[in-house]
């Protein structure tokens, strides 16, 4: 009985398999163990637990001729477990057979080319890889750059006529220029650095190697000055560390422009972050294999998967990758240490998590100011206000008078004051922060917001949460102030065009959706506030205390309305 509901099962999950994919051998050809392990291969492999997946997939290779979408999953599986060199060895063993006719099989089989230095082979798969462009939006810029590195590695020179992509070719063509040696390669780098069109800060890395690797030291020092430890990226943290100690040949150790491996693994990199802030984190992790396969001196990447993986609560996962990152590369190593913590958090509570930290952070000799900086905000995040005003004094002391990180530690040190409901020092550091920055729309709505609340400086606070919203008229949290600040004053019409708006970009919210449901009340749309307000007791993130006050709203309605 459970062999046929296996079968039946199976016929309808085929049956609705693209053409490419639609033949397959009779069931007949199955026997029941092989049948079984192969449902329970594609159910996990459908669930994203991928090690499962190909556990079961293993079990049943004799499969691999027998159903063609055996083998996309099967070899997409040995990707995302990292086993790339697997993967490239079936696709090999299946070469010429129709089912290994499918887009990452050619991308994964362009790899192997590029590693084996055939670049002809390369051209061959890319060119074969082209009928799936229409798969993916990303496939046809996957096609076009490759096209283009693959030539420059064959050429010496830069393809002309190709296709733009705005700054996705920008940074081909600056690392293609970079590994023919190309006189303006540093103008190059410049030109994306500066690009006001988005963050482009990774590349200060690939700029600080370039110039290191031409040995223009003082003008790498020049650069790192310009950096601060506390809102850069890990890679530029790491960078600026390198440099201050004197660590040149560390560059050099994990990327090289001269090498067509670094450079395409460098933009499989990029291919998988696309992926990422789309939250496909398969794919992301999918490339980011090829990626490491490619260049593995670049560990640092790993932390992309560590992310993904955290971010889709595969903790076991996570920490395997953690291991990676060791002392001697202090930014990483304290990475590890921060991610580990959180995982404690998200399986433990706060309280066990901060231990964690602390102990780990104590064992640091001369810790960096950024380190000092995410203490701070973790004990913040925990509500351990005390302990985060006392790190954020300590870094505030080290700073200058018109600093704009100084600023955001102002800024944080308030709202931690503000907490604590100290709001005579939570005034005094937000409007000391908004001396030194003005236009921050952030600190002006946390403080516009606190005098709200406080009943205090009404018309002040409704300025400049008016300045806030016009400096970030898109933002959730914004809009919900303003709309709570017409609440305040009672202007319910007004108040409701923007917290609608807010519910409709923060759906998810609490107070959000709390607020949205007290506007609708005074209205005189009790129906709908209740049920606003019952979204509230169904989100996760809800605090005890907010429950208690929601349950007697629904009850009772809003008291004194």
């Amino acid at each position: 009985m459970f062999l046929k509901f296996l079968k039946l099962v199976l016929l309808i999950f085929i049956s609705y398999q693209t053409p490419l994919y639609s033949k397959s051998a009779t069931f007949n050809d199955f026997n029941s163990r092989d049948l079984s392990n192969y449902f329970s291969g594609i159910v996990a492999f459908e669930n994203r637990d991928n090690s499962e997946a190909l556990k079961f997939f293993n079990l049943t290779k004799v499969l691999i001729n027998k159903h063609d979408s055996y083998l996309k999953r099967y070899v997409n599986s040995l990707v995302l477990d990292n086993k790339v060199p697997q993967a490239i060895n079936v696709l090999n063993n299946n070469a010429n057979k129709s089912n290994s006719d499918f887009y990452d099989a050619y991308i994964i089989l362009i790899i192997d080319s590029l590693k084996k230095n055939n670049f002809k082979k390369a051209d061959e798969y890319l060119t074969q890889s082209l009928k799936f462009q229409d798969e993916d939006r990303i496939n046809l810029v996957i096609f076009e750059t490759l096209k283009q590195y693959i030539y420059t590695f064959k050429n010496k020179k830069i393809l002309d006529n190709k296709k733009n992509f705005g700054n996705l070719s920008l940074i081909a063509e600056t690392f293609q220029r970079c590994y023919i040696e190309d006189k303006r390669t540093s103008s190059f780098f410049l030109n994306l650095i500066n690009n006001q069109q988005g963050d482009y800060s990774r590349y200060i890395f690939f700029y600080l190697n370039h110039l290191i690797d031409n040995n223009k030291l003082n003008e790498a020092r020049l650069v790192v000055e310009q950096i601060d430890y506390i809102n850069s990226t890990l890679l530029l943290s790491q960078s600026k560390s390198w440099v201050d100690k004197e660590k040149f040949d560390d560059f050099g150790k994990i990327f090289s422009c001269k090498d067509h491996n670094d450079l395409v693994s460098e933009f499989l990199f990029l291919i998988s972050n696309l992926y990422s802030s789309q939250d496909n984190f398969e794919k992301s992790n999918f490339y980011l294999n090829l990626s490491n396969y490619l260049n593995p001196k670049f560990e640092f990447n790993l932390s992309l998967v560590a992310e993904n993986f955290y971010l889709n609560d595969e903790f076991d996962k996570v920490k395997r990758i953690l291991k990676n990152f060791k002392k001697e590369d202090e930014f990483y190593y304290w990475f590890r240490l921060k991610k580990e913590a959180q995982i404690i958090i998200q399986q433990q509570d706060y309280e066990n998590g901060i231990k964690y930290i602390d102990s780990k952070f104590n064992k640091i000799e001369n810790p960096n100011i950024k380190m000092i900086f995410d203490l701070a905000n973790f004990y913040k995040n925990s509500k351990n206000y005390e302990k985060a005003i006392d790190r954020y004094t300590e870094i505030i002391l080290t700073l200058d008078d018109n600093s704009l990180i100084k600023s955001d530690v102002l800024y944080r040190r308030g709202g931690s004051y503000e907490r604590m409901g100290n709001y005579e020092r939570s005034d005094e550091d937000l409007l000391h922060a908004l001396k030194i920055d003005p236009s921050d729309a952030y600190i002006l709505n946390y403080l516009a917001y606190s005098w709200l609340e406080r009943d205090y400086k009404i018309n002040e606070a409704m300025d400049m949460l008016k300045t806030a919203y016009d400096l970030k008229s898109n933002d959730p949290y914004i809009i919900d102030s303003i709309g709570w600040a017409y609440f305040l004053i009672e202007d319910y019409v007004e108040a409701e065009k923007y917290l609608k708006r807010a519910v409709e970009l923060m759906p998810d919210d609490p107070i959000v959706n709390d607020h949205y449901g007290d506007i609708l009340w005074k209205l005189n749309r009790k129906i709908q506030a209740r049920y606003f307000w019952n979204n509230v007791l169904t989100f996760d993130d809800t605090e005890d205390d907010m429950r208690e006050k929601i349950n007697i709203k629904v009850i009772e309605g809003l008291k004194n309305s």
